[in-house]
């Protein structure tokens, strides 16, 4: 029987949602060279996955947190799923802006979030964790209580896990970096040599281009 973290992982590599490239790295906003890069945006055109995140995501809330009142999404990538979510469970839903709005009320969060409800906080993407734990300080600056959060994937960066430890924030993904990996080399998308070079990534990101260029020299 597939566990869910692989049932995920070939689903996010069949449609492209996760591309690995470790020969020719991608450049994130950050300035970071990668040789991965992920767009869970592209779940939502295919009815299939996005129903299977959703039930996932759902069960999860059902079984870790059966006193949810609310679901959040992050913008903009866990609105769609989150709206998803919450409407599956019959729950209120809300999402967090990564800045408030410059104009009106100046809102951080959208939706009716009552002072006191139990909140489950929805990602796409754990990367840094940075937009995710800003968005759980702004449920917990309004007086709501957040759960847990779940994501569709995570890079596991131990700084990322460190700072979600800190924030007393419990983190379940569908699928991680390990089981891409795992999945990738299963399906030859990737062979034992490019299996390296994802590995030493993960454990300096921010320093892996400049230890690419020095090895290419």
């Amino acid at each position: 029987m597939k566990t869910v973290q692989k049932s995920t992982a070939e689903k996010l590599l069949k449609i492209k949602a996760i591309k690995l490239q470790p020969s020719n790295p991608f450049t994130w906003a950050s300035g970071w060279k990668s040789p991965i890069y992920c767009d869970n945006r592209k779940l939502m055109s295919y009815p299939a996955i996005r129903n299977f995140i959703k039930v996932e995501f759902a069960r999860i809330v059902l079984e870790k947190y059966p006193h949810t009142d609310a679901i959040a999404g992050v913008a903009t990538g866990a609105i769609a799923p989150g709206v998803l979510v919450a409407d599956l469970l019959g729950l209120p839903f809300v999402y967090i802006r990564s800045t408030p709005k410059d104009h009106g009320l100046e809102n951080l969060i959208e939706g009716d979030l009552k002072p006191g409800q139990k909140v489950v906080v929805i990602e796409d993407l754990v990367s840094t964790g940075g937009s995710s734990l800003k968005a759980v300080e702004a449920i917990r600056r309004d007086g709501s209580d957040v759960l847990g959060m779940l994501a569709v994937f995570t890079y596991g960066f131990p700084h990322a896990v460190q700072s979600m430890k800190e924030a007393k924030v419990e983190l379940t993904t569908l699928c991680n970096y390990d089981a891409i990996l795992d999945e990738a080399l299963q399906t030859d998308y990737i062979d034992e040599s490019e299996l390296k070079t994802l590995q030493d990534w993960r454990h300096s990101p921010e320093n892996w281009g400049q230890i690419i260029k020095k090895a290419k020299r």
